[in-house]
């Protein structure tokens, strides 16, 4: 088996025992969301992404937004029950809004066991996941080192990438979800590509810091978050190296923006919520979301002002750019 499809494989598997464990029950979506299937299609949607850029362009875009759409709805499925719960311990919020979140949840859970069933992901013979594998077997695969060079490449055109996007928000961000979340979620997908690979991207080590501008990143924290431990080189001959110091850096803007857009969504999603059950219009419903929260009515304002705070530094210092090390065998 090839270093790519062995990749694949890892994931599938796994994919394989949650599907198949859900199809014994009642609601297929909800064991999904309750077995966290979300992580594993991430990976998965990580992977193709990745060498749709490489190579089979039509194969690997094809696969990756069939993953996409188990991963989007239990994120929506997350989303509103994550703030369902977190609305519990605050005696401000309306039962209504809590009830309509968990409306909302419920109704993402319908959506969802629609798609397994209709796209075989589950209850049928053969799954879904058996025609992927007979797909990906076709695939021409590349040698270890040509892919590890593409993948190098293909890191540094996101950061160029990730660079612009961030140029053309100008002075300030205006939007939490068009920019604010949707540059997180670019950020974190640097840091999803060496979970996805499986030991073919590794923190260079012995980086000594020589950098003054970085070190006020490198928090304990951060420093050992579990989500900054790689998988072990394991079977890959070569492997692409990034600079450990620089990493952590991105890790600890993707958790600071991370905490900001929870703040800033929570509010929305209340938002929403009013405007759904008590029928206010978009402005006086995030007023009354403000109050109810009790935060300023420019909280929204405030957090985009502390996004960009964060990221005028961390740009300016060309941390991405940084992150890159050189390949090593």
């Amino acid at each position: 088996m090839t270093l790519g499809l062995g990749r694949f494989e890892y994931y599938l598997i796994q994919l394989d025992d949650k599907l198949l464990a859900a199809s014994k029950t009642d609601n297929a979506a909800k064991y999904l969301y309750e077995h966290d299937a979300r992580t594993t299609c991430f990976m998965l949607e990580g992977l193709c992404k990745l060498y749709a850029a490489l190579h089979n362009h039509k194969t690997f875009t094809t696969l990756k937004q069939r993953f996409k759409v188990i991963e989007d709805t239990l994120g929506a499925v997350d989303y509103y029950d994550n703030f369902a719960k977190q609305f519990l311990i605050n005696p401000e919020v309306p039962s209504t809004i809590r009830m309509y979140l968990e409306e909302q949840k419920n109704a993402h859970l319908i959506q969802l066991n629609i798609v397994l069933l209709k796209k075989k992901w589950i209850n049928h013979d053969p799954l879904r996941t058996k025609k992927i594998r007979k797909k990906l077997r076709s695939v021409n695969w590349k040698q270890p080192v040509d892919e590890i060079n593409l993948f190098e490449k293909l890191y540094t055109k996101s950061i160029n990438e990730i660079n612009e996007f961030y140029t053309n928000t100008g002075d300030s961000f205006t939007n939490i979800e068009l920019q604010v979340h949707d540059l997180r979620r670019r950020l974190r997908w640097l840091s999803i590509y060496p979970q996805a690979l499986q030991g073919a991207m590794q923190l260079a080590d012995n980086v000594a810091i020589v950098d003054k501008n970085v070190q006020k990143y490198l928090t304990d924290a951060v420093i050992h978050s579990p989500y900054n431990v790689f998988p072990k080189q394991g079977n890959n001959p070569v492997v692409m190296l990034l600079n450990k110091n620089y990493f952590l850096a991105l890790s600890n803007v993707i958790s600071s923006l991370g905490k900001l857009k929870d703040d800033g969504l929570k509010l929305l999603a209340t938002t929403e919520a009013l405007q759904a059950t008590q029928f206010l219009k978009a402005d006086a419903a995030l007023q009354r979301a403000c109050t109810i929260h009790s935060v300023p009515n420019n909280e929204l304002d405030n957090i985009m002002i502390d996004a960009k705070h964060i990221c005028e530094d961390f740009f300016a210092e060309k941390n991405l750019e940084k992150i890159l090390g050189k390949n090593m065998e």
